[in-house]
């Protein structure tokens, strides 16, 4: 089912397709996937660009002339694709699975990782009837398209790599001991611009295990869950979000409101809680990883803010992630099959860039430098400009490097 909107500068047409839950079994359960296709009013006949969005569970953006930064760009020469992934947006929702039983929610949340998402796009691909498209994955949607690469480069075009070239292989343990060095890192910067607010969340910590702050959802502000506000010290323009936060009187309500708004991992899209774990299980179970390989330091120094951590408590201390507590220690155990074929990514013939932030705190650069060497084909781009955030923050820039380097004019 198609439909086709125009706005000022674009013409949009708006698809929803119908695809297994399992693409092993596609005669069994379906869900919808929507993507909106997104145009120069001169430009529909371009080629294809897919944006993978990043997460996981995320939806795509919602497109204006001007919005995202990096779409002007993008639409000189490509009608964009802008899919929201299974689980995410228009498409077929996730929340908590009410009626299903602690199996049964575990067991359907096993079909929304990487692997199925690229399926669900070669199905698109082929409905549409597109020979091949090129992709531009940003975070999560880079481990989507490394998987898309080793899982039917046939389809593609070129591909773009923003601040998600994902490890091959390698143990979850080591991909968040390495996340929390780089939050360690970030600790002590934030802290070393701005010292009073080690004061200032040294003094909320005790506020918050007395209980006295109470988040819009009605679950407790409890110490740990603002930790992870450190999540926000990734991006560019966090260390200030964070800090005009704590110069809010925390009993205001628009503190609550603002900490709700900051913080990773609420009930508004459990997709990215129960199943952020199994993104690096590329071929493992991860048994709470971040909580085993959490290092001393943030145990004995309080004030030190955790970041993209998934924690078990906290489908205990967020309300609405209550009910997928039992599915959510199911997935942990899970034995998760790989998403990467090392011996494809050595024999790629599509060209493909990929920006690299040289201080990424959310995926790991000496990891991501090692996927690259595999890849006869991948030009990289190592930066220092950028936070994760790069394409966000500067997307005319970012994508036309990319676009830059794959022609061969960098």
């Amino acid at each position: 089912m198609s439909n086709r909107v125009h706005v000022p500068g674009l013409v949009l047409t708006e698809h929803e397709f119908s695809v297994p839950l399992d693409h092993s079994r596609p005669g069994d359960r379906e869900i919808t996937v929507f993507a909106r296709e997104v145009a120069a009013p001169d430009g529909l006949d371009r080629p294809f660009l897919v944006y993978l969005q990043g997460g996981p569970g995320q939806e795509a953006p919602r497109p204006s002339a001007s919005a995202p930064g990096w779409l002007p760009r993008a639409l000189r020469e490509y009608r964009v694709l802008m899919l929201d992934q299974r689980g995410t947006g228009r498409s077929t929702p996730v929340g908590t699975l009410p009626g299903r039983s602690p199996e049964e929610q575990a067991e359907y949340l096993t079909h929304f990782r990487a692997d199925s998402i690229v399926a669900d796009a070669e199905l698109i691909r082929e409905r549409l009837g597109v020979p091949q498209w090129s992709v531009l994955g940003q975070s999560f949607g880079g481990f989507c398209t490394l998987a898309y690469l080793s899982q039917a480069p046939e389809g593609l075009r070129e591909a773009f790599f923003t601040g998600g070239l994902p490890p091959l292989h390698r143990d979850p343990d080591e991909v968040y001991a390495a996340t929390f060095a780089a939050m360690l890192e970030r600790n002590r910067r934030y802290y070393e611009r701005y010292p009073a607010d080690r004061d200032r969340v040294r003094a909320l910590l005790p506020r918050l295990d007395a209980g006295e702050i109470t988040l819009p959802d009605g679950s407790p502000l409890t110490a740990r869950l603002f930790r992870q506000l450190g999540y926000v010290l990734g991006a560019s323009g966090g260390p200030e979000t964070l800090h005009y936060l704590l110069e809010r009187e925390p009993a205001s309500p628009a503190f609550a409101h603002d900490v709700m708004t900051m913080l990773p991992f609420t009930a508004r899209n459990p997709l990215y809680s129960v199943v952020h774990e199994s993104s690096y299980a590329d071929g493992f179970a991860t048994r709470w990883s971040a909580e085993r390989v959490l290092p001393a330091d943030f145990t004995e120094d309080p004030t030190l803010l955790t970041g993209e951590h998934v924690f078990p408590w906290l489908f205990e201390d967020v309300r609405g992630l209550r009910p997928l507590r039992e599915a959510a220690e199911l997935l942990a155990a899970h034995e998760w099959p790989r998403l990467y074929d090392a011996d494809r990514l050595r024999a790629c013939t599509v060209p493909a860039a990929a920006a690299i932030y040289a201080e990424d705190v959310y995926v790991e650069r000496a990891f991501s430098e090692e996927t690259a060497r595999l890849m006869p084909t991948l030009r990289t781009w190592l930066t220092s400009e950028y936070e994760h955030n790069g394409l966000r923050a500067s997307g005319e820039h970012v994508l036309g490097r990319l676009i830059d380097l794959v022609r061969g004019r960098v």
